[in-house]
Parts: structure tokens; C-alpha cells; sequence
């Protein structure tokens, strides 16, 4: 793979950027472990919510911040996907998963805040779990509605904030007692599972990312929220051109 790309925003990105390569060879383990391989069912939630769109003739599936491409490789069972990372550590594992699968799955390095395709390029966009990690969220839900083709869909699946009182104390304490002293033992890293209650917690709540994305231009937003809110699918379309 070609060198590491440069990237927009500050030393904070870069600083992301380098944990997860740091993490990368555990990633898929612990998120699977972690979560009681809840993550699996959430993510193909998500390809269910653009399932109709990527059936249509033609259609092309975005995954932006696609990881080890654990959500890429779902939506390549319904139509060819590209996915987008800035960790490259990240998407040579993800390839290799691809090149098993034998799925039409394509792995790129690229920036979120600049994404490398043309306008109205895909009919389905989705960020896993990935979009929190992005400096400049407003700037991200921009690129993803510029590349959406009218009358596309975008999913977005995050960690969000629980809404039932009692799951919300458990899951609080889990979060961010239990889960960063597993997973900084188990990856060697001493700050990337601390850093991930502190980023889900400064997050936006479920109405507010939906008002973000409504800003961005995304129309019918609507969230559905999973496992009592630990997580949260966003959905929204780009509105078709007169005529469609």
C-alpha cells in the first residue's frame, strides 16, 4: 500500500490515527469479546435500513471509516462496496478478510473530510462506529451527502447514549470501568479503550446528530436506537431530482 496519506484537521486526528494502527491487531477480537458480538447484529441492522436501495440495478455502496471492514463486507453481499479508512494497519486486515470472502469489496486509504470521489458517486453511504473519531463532524456529514446520489440513502451506526435509567447506570459503569481495563491489557495500549468512553460520551445524543445531519442536507432523518441506545442507527436521504 502507498504511504500514509495526509490527512485535514489538527495533531488530534493524527494522534487517532495512530492509536488505532496501534490496535489494529486485536481490533476485531476485542470488539467482538467486548461487545458479546452484539456489534454483528447491530451492523446488519444497518444494511438492512439501505437494503432496498442496494438492490437497485447498478447500485454502489460507500463505507466510510470502514475499519477492519467488517461493514463493508456485509453491504458486499447485496452490492459492490468501497471502503474508506485513514488507518492503514486497519484496512490490511480488513483486505485480507476481503480476499477471503471473495466479495466485491475495494479497500482504499482516504480523509473523511475529503473524500476521493466525485460528486453523486454512490447510492448508499454508512460510517460504523467510526464517525466520532472524525475532527470536524459537520465537515464529514458534508462529504458524505456530496457523494450520495440524489435519492440515496446514508446509514450511520454509533455508540450513543442509553435511554433506559437503569441500563444506563450499568452500561456506564461497564464503559468506562470495566471495558478500558480489558481492552488496553488485551491490546497493550494504554489509552486507546479509555479514549473510547471519553469520545462516545462528548458525542452527540441521538436528536442532536439528527439535527446535524437535517443541517447537512440529509432529509427524513429518523434514528432508531439499539440495545436500549447503547447504540444508534441514524438514516437519511439525499433528495432525488425532479423528475425521478
Amino acid at each position: 500500500m502507498e504511504n500514509p496519506i495526509a490527512f485535514q484537521g489538527s495533531e488530534k486526528a493524527r494522534r487517532i490515527q495512530a492509536m488505532f494502527a496501534g490496535i489494529a491487531p486485536t481490533y476485531d477480537q476485542l470488539n467482538h469479546w467486548l461487545s458479546l458480538n452484539i456489534d454483528k447484529r447491530w451492523r446488519r441492522a444497518a444494511v438492512q435500513e439501505v437494503q432496498d436501495v442496494l438492490t437497485r440495478p447498478g447500485a454502489r455502496a460507500l463505507d466510510v471509516c470502514c475499519g477492519t471492514a467488517d461493514l463493508s463486507l456485509e453491504l458486499g453481499r447485496l452490492a459492490p462496496t468501497v471502503g474508506v479508512d485513514f488507518c492503514q494497519p486497519m484496512l490490511l486486515r480488513g483486505m485480507e478478510k476481503v480476499r477471503q470472502s471473495g466479495r466485491p469489496v475495494h479497500l482504499l486509504a482516504g480523509d473523511a473530510l475529503a473524500l476521493p470521489f466525485a460528486d453523486a458517486s454512490f447510492d448508499v453511504a454508512t460510517v460504523a462506529f467510526g464517525i466520532r473519531n472524525v475532527v470536524d463532524l459537520d465537515g464529514a456529514l458534508s462529504e458524505l451527502y456530496r457523494v450520495l446520489k440524489p435519492g440515496g440513502q446514508v446509514a450511520i451506526l454509533e455508540f450513543s447514549h442509553p435511554v433506559v435509567p437503569g441500563l444506563k447506570s450499568l452500561f456506564g459503569f461497564y464503559f468506562t470501568q470495566i471495558l478500558p481495563r480489558i481492552g488496553n491489557a488485551v491490546s497493550r495500549s494504554g489509552y486507546a479503550y479509555s479514549y473510547l468512553p471519553a469520545s462516545v460520551q462528548n458525542f452527540p445524543d441521538q436528536p442532536t446528530l439528527a439535527a446535524r445531519m437535517t443541517q447537512a442536507g440529509f432529509q427524513q432523518v429518523k434514528w432508531r436506537n439499539l440495545s436500549g441506545g447503547i447504540a444508534a442507527l441514524h438514516t437519511g436521504g439525499k433528495p432525488a431530482l425532479a423528475g425521478q
